[in-house]
């Protein structure tokens, strides 16, 4: 026998057992197939919970009203206005007591509701109809915004708000982000960096609400 062979083919084995497994991919959760990365998503929203779709199942229910309109395909839509700034007034009005907030409309509840990023997740409270009107009456992005599958996620920096009408897998997918990187009451510089870089990331996919919707 050749013990040193097996001494080394031995430390090999040892050496790949104490490594990590390769992550398994995501898997449909109506199909079960494994799921590339940037795959599509569902919301229940009797449940208001998110599952990862592959495309066949995704296209099932793109159309209103499938399985009696309980889950719904995120779309992949980002939008601007660049005729419809926001000012810190939208703040105000909606009682926003923090930079980032995101917003959208709970069919089956009839809520509008919004989202504030923190280090324990996203903080959730009800916005009266009266003040959204106020804030984001006029807003044109606001009108266009689809129930349950979208959101208008919004930033105040020095003055200025950004507005973007985003998929709502988008937002939880910021919250997830700054929980793991917020220290301290603000966040601090690590927050705000991953925050000056998903809104620059924002920036350059977002096509003007104009083109999209005449598209």
């Amino acid at each position: 026998m050749n013990t040193r062979r097996v001494s080394r083919d031995g430390t090999a084995l040892l050496r790949r057992l104490r490594e990590p497994a390769p992550p398994r991919p995501e898997q449909c959760g109506l199909c079960g197939h494994d799921l590339p990365p940037g795959h599509r998503h569902l919301v229940d929203v009797e449940e208001r919970s998110l599952a990862c779709t592959c495309t066949a199942c995704g296209l099932l229910f793109q159309q209103h009203g499938a399985a009696g309109g309980r889950y719904r395909t995120v779309p992949d839509r980002y939008l601007h206005d660049p005729d419809g700034a926001l000012d810190e007034r939208v703040w105000s009005v909606l009682g926003v007591p923090v930079g980032t907030v995101f917003l959208f409309r709970n069919a089956v509840l009839d809520r509008l509701l919004a989202f504030y990023p923190g280090p324990a997740g996203a903080t959730e409270s009800e916005v009266d109809e009266e003040a959204w009107q106020r804030a984001l009456g006029t807003s044109r992005l606001a009108a266009a915004l689809e129930p349950d599958v979208e959101a208008l996620l919004l930033r105040r920096t020095e003055g200025r708000v950004a507005c973007y009408l985003v998929p709502i897998d988008v937002c939880y997918e910021l919250v997830g982000r700054l929980r793991r990187c917020w220290h301290g009451f603000d966040g601090g510089a690590e927050a705000r960096a991953e925050l000056d870089a998903f809104f620059g990331r924002l920036a350059l996919r977002a096509r003007p609400l104009t083109v999209a919707v005449t598209a």
